[in-house]
């Protein structure tokens, strides 16, 4: 009588989440975002960063619902534009980290749009779950933090940042220093932060030059704006500029 085959190593799955495949689930979190995203010929984005805590608030009652929808409003206006855009290589997609508050008004405001939208979620003990607006076959969910923050940035041809706590403010000053210090290839990628008088009051920018931490010239990594408008104006003709350099050819081949 023969023996039954043991399971393949690929298969086993106390194997793969032990430590020692720690390796194996670091490389799934890089190549199969990489693959859906090559299959579904994504190569831009702009991501939203925002507090998961910020609700939509039609009466502007709260401080930060206001947020909410100027969130909304922006990621409808550059899903609207992006919709217009013929060669699929071309279009830019709506990114969020895939939760609530600003998230989801980043990805309802492109499914408003009539437009795909990402969400890159990621495994928490609270707070974090898929919210509706998230087109399913852009639903992704991490373990790993940093390998979420790869696929943030990796193709991302701008940044938005609304009010948000730890979590934001770790996407912000990560992209800072990536940017500062030319680690990122993509050395003039729009920085926008939603809200000066939350920013100003919050960050004291200009006390970091004034004790000689940064440079003055590291202001203009970053762009305020207050509004989805003022946003969409000044954020267009730099994503239409990118548009006129794409490579298509180049970008099948990677």
């Amino acid at each position: 009588m023969t023996q039954e085959r043991a399971v393949k190593a690929y298969y086993n799955t106390k194997f793969l989440r032990s430590r020692e495949a720690r390796t194996m689930r670091i490389l799934c979190e890089y190549l199969e975002p990489e693959k859906r995203f090559h299959d579904m010929k994504v190569y831009h984005t702009v991501v939203f960063f925002g507090s998961a805590r910020i609700k939509k608030d039609e009466e502007h009652i709260s401080e930060v619902g206001k947020y909410y929808n100027i969130a909304e409003e922006f990621a409808f206006k550059l899903a609207s534009w992006s919709r217009e855009i013929k060669q699929k290589e071309k279009k830019f997609y709506i990114c969020s980290g895939g939760g609530e508050g600003i998230m989801r008004a980043a990805n309802q405001g492109a499914s408003r749009a009539g437009e795909r939208s990402i969400g890159l979620n990621i495994s928490l003990p609270f707070e974090q779950q898929p919210n509706r607006y998230i087109s399913p076959e852009f639903n992704f969910e991490f373990h790993y933090f940093f390998m979420r923050k790869l696929w943030f940035m990796y193709q991302a041809k701008a940044m938005v940042f609304f009010p948000g706590g730890f979590g934001t403010l770790d996407e912000l000053f990560e992209t800072l220093t990536l940017v500062q210090t030319r680690k990122m290839v993509k050395e003039d990628i729009p920085i926008l932060l939603c809200g000066k008088s939350f920013w100003k009051e919050l960050i004291d920018f200009q006390k970091l030059v004034d004790l000689k931490l940064i440079a003055p010239e590291d202001l203009n990594l970053f762009h305020f704006f207050d509004n989805a408008e003022e946003g969409f104006n000044y954020l267009k003709p730099r994503l239409e500029n990118i548009i006129m350099n794409v490579n298509i050819s180049v970008i099948h081949e990677t």
